[in-house]
């Protein structure tokens, strides 16, 4: 599966100066998925092959169909090859146990899932309170600002495919001791916060109280939904948060900073976890 992360293509290369120059680069690959649920299409969405199954739970526990890993009881992948004859490895169907409620059919997409799917306002951050199975995020973790200012280089540090490519997002999970637990990287940024989600989920660790989840990019309120969902109390991202997402970080009781990096960072919710 890792030869699938990238793939070779020749560029002209323009400087300010003298003519182009053709080389070779390398670039993320992004292929759609499409999610079944016992054989029954649940959405497609486009991400960078590889840690599938982690992706299609995490999805799942972002949707609120799961919360446990025993209620996920297989998952694998369907038959279907290209037009070189070569298994694609681009649907999944997952199983979930007998008393596990199926989805709702209002999750069904058969679209590319996208960040502004039925997203709006103050509607959604009650309907995603309604669905969080670990609720309110009491968490009391401490964590000291030298820590938290760390977290973007150490995530930078883990992020293979973007140093080849510099085309990807990542997403990593933390301890309150700097540990990085689980990193994961994908063209889409939610792509690679599932599938840190559904690491977690089939490890068994869920709600991931005592975490903080570092992520490159800017934080959207689907990023602040999926870390609620999963019981993360800590939010951290490089760039900007949007409105919606801190209404939601400090109605969920959630700690959300932006702007982190250099070993500095803006608090929009939830200091008080901050040493």
């Amino acid at each position: 599966m890792a030869g699938r992360l990238t793939r070779r293509a020749q560029v002209a290369r323009y400087g300010a100066d003298g003519p182009p120059t053709v080389r070779e680069d390398s670039l993320a690959v992004e292929e759609p998925l499409e999610i079944r649920i016992n054989g029954r299409s649940l959405s497609v969405t486009m991400r960078s092959p590889g840690d599938d199954f982690d992706l299609v739970a995490g999805f799942l526990v972002s949707e609120g169909v799961i919360h446990a890993a025993d209620q996920l009881t297989s998952m694998r992948f369907c038959a279907g090859t290209d037009d070189d004859g070569l298994q694609t490895f681009n649907v999944v169907d997952a199983a979930l146990s007998a008393d596990t409620p199926p989805p709702d059919v209002s999750l069904e997409r058969h679209v590319f899932t996208s960040s502004s799917c039925g997203i709006c306002g103050t509607a959604s951050i009650d309907a995603v309170h309604k669905a969080a199975h670990f609720g309110q995020l009491d968490d009391e973790s401490a964590w000291s600002q030298d820590l938290l200012g760390s977290l973007p280089d150490r995530l930078r540090e883990g992020q293979k495919v973007f140093d080849r490519t510099g085309g990807v997002h990542a997403a990593g999970l933390f301890d309150s001791s700097g540990t990085l637990l689980c990193l994961r990287e994908d063209v889409g940024r939610h792509n690679a916060v599932d599938k840190v989600v559904g690491w977690a989920l089939r490890e068994g660790r869920l709600p991931l109280a005592g975490t903080a989840l570092q992520v490159s990019g800017r934080t959207s309120f689907e990023l602040v939904q999926k870390a609620h969902m999963a019981g993360i109390p800590v939010l951290a991202a490089v760039s900007a948060p949007s409105s919606l997402a801190v209404e939601h970080a400090q109605s969920a009781g959630m700690t959300l900073l932006g702007f982190s990096r250099g070993g500095s960072f803006n608090v929009y919710a939830g200091s008080q976890r901050i040493s």
